[in-house]
């Protein structure tokens, strides 16, 4: 098996939103006089999409479509806003990126975020890479785990799905890859622990950024 192409996740597998998302979800519940959580709690409220964070969130007896779609609504703009506050790489990404680059290895993001908003943070943030494809939650597309979006960056990039290594913090990630056919990295230095990860069909973990090169190596 020979990779030539990375498809990373996003949130919680490239950068750290766990901060910002929180803080503007709390923001729209307590505008409301709902409860907010703590930060640790959107660890697994996070990765299904703006709506299901948002169900999530809410109390079990407002979960219905009125007050869910406009805490949606709520949310977007205070998070469009505010998307960017304490949003960073994770580290050792950085140096990570350089090494794949230097491998001439192809690079994509996979997100669940809304797609406008993906590509602003990449853009802010992760600049210093070509992406070869960027795409989040577009109304066209299933979400992740459907495989339709990973399959639309593999005919993008014209590399077929054996050849690509995926790389994500979520059970959501792990079946998005074997859905799509892809080698599928759990990461542990994202949202989500590593029996979610082991569970969901991780062939690999990486404890830090450095160990996908080794990954690659291996495989």
């Amino acid at each position: 098996m020979q990779i030539k192409a990375i498809m990373f996740d996003l949130d919680g597998t490239l950068i750290d939103t766990l901060e910002d998302l929180s803080q503007a979800t709390n923001r729209v519940l307590e505008s409301r006089g709902f409860q907010p959580h703590d930060i640790d709690v959107y660890r697994y409220f996070v990765g299904d999409g703006v709506k299901k964070l948002i169900e999530r969130a809410l109390p079990k007896e407002q979960r219905n479509e009125t007050v869910i779609n406009a805490c949606v609504a709520e949310f977007s703009k205070d998070y469009g806003r505010n998307s960017m506050v304490k949003t960073k790489p994770y580290k050792g990404i950085r140096e990570l990126l350089d090494k794949l680059a230097a491998r001439d290895l192809k690079l994509a993001i996979l997100s669940n975020k809304p797609h406008d908003l993906t590509v602003r943070i990449v853009t802010e943030l992760l600049s210093d890479w070509n992406f070869s494809a960027v795409l989040g939650q577009r109304d066209s597309i299933p979400h992740k785990p459907d495989p339709c979006g990973a399959l639309e960056i593999s005919h993008l990039l014209d590399i077929p799905p054996s050849d690509f290594l995926y790389v994500g913090d979520s059970a959501v990630d792990m079946k998005t890859a074997i859905a799509a056919g892809m080698f599928p990295v759990g990461v542990l230095w994202g949202f989500r622990p590593m029996k979610e990860l082991q569970k969901n069909g991780a062939k690999a973990l990486s404890e830090r950024p450095s160990d996908i090169m080794r990954i690659i190596d291996d495989i």
